[in-house]
Formats: C-alpha cells, sequence, structure tokens
C-alpha cells in the first residue's frame, strides 16, 4: 500500500536512517537496499533509482558511506556502498533522535510504543 501524500514527508525525513541503517551490518547495492525498504516495510516504504541513487551519492559526499565498484563473474557491475567510521557516529546520532522525538510524540498524543 503506498504512502498517502502527507506521510511521503515522514520518508523524506527518515531515508537517511534507513539508509545508513541498512549498511550497518553488511555492504550493500543500491537495488538490494531498494528491496529491504519495501520488504521490512511491507511495501509501504519504496525508494525508487531516481530518488535512491541521489541520496547515496549525497550519503557518500558527507563521508557517511563508500562506494565501491564490484564485478562479479556472469552479473553485471554494481556499486556496493558500507558505512565509514563517521556514518557509524551519524547513524548513532540519528537513532537517538529518532528515539527522543517518538518519545515525545508519544507523549503528547499518550500513543503507547509509537
Amino acid at each position: 500500500m503506498p504512502l498517502p501524500p502527507t506521510d511521503r514527508e515522514w520518508k523524506k525525513g527518515s531515508a537517511e536512517l534507513l539508509v545508513l541503517s541498512l549498511l550497518e551490518d553488511q555492504p550493500r547495492h543500491g537495488y538490494d537496499i531498494s528491496k529491504l525498504i519495501k520488504i521490512r516495510s511491507g511495501g509501504a516504504l519504496q525508494f525508487h533509482v531516481t530518488s535512491l541513487y541521489p541520496l547515496l551519492h549525497r550519503l557518500e559526499k558527507q563521508g557517511w558511506i563508500d562506494g565501491r565498484w564490484v564485478e562479479k563473474s556472469e552479473q553485471r557491475r554494481r556499486r556496493y556502498y558500507k558505512l565509514t567510521p563517521e556514518g557509524k557516529k551519524e547513524l548513532r546520532s540519528k537513532q537517538k533522535s529518532w528515539k527522543d522525538f517518538v518519545a515525545v510524540i508519544s507523549q503528547i498524543t499518550g500513543i503507547e510504543n509509537a
């Protein structure tokens, strides 16, 4: 189920956190990142190439991820991204900010375990 227009802003604000989180445990290529976001969100979140690759390039330019081209036999060349030490620090910061934000929203709205 696609997100309503107002929920797209939530997606936009959390995109960096989502990508950095998926790169925490292993390097991944763009299509893999996109597929995991869709699967883990039950289809509620989807990142298309037009939005994902500019985000990956921006994160790389900021020094939070590092990309390198990998060629495997009988597969096309893919760019794999991994978290840098600076990216790990940024991920921790974004995770804390997100948890704090959710806690405040829960406190205001009375929603438990938001």
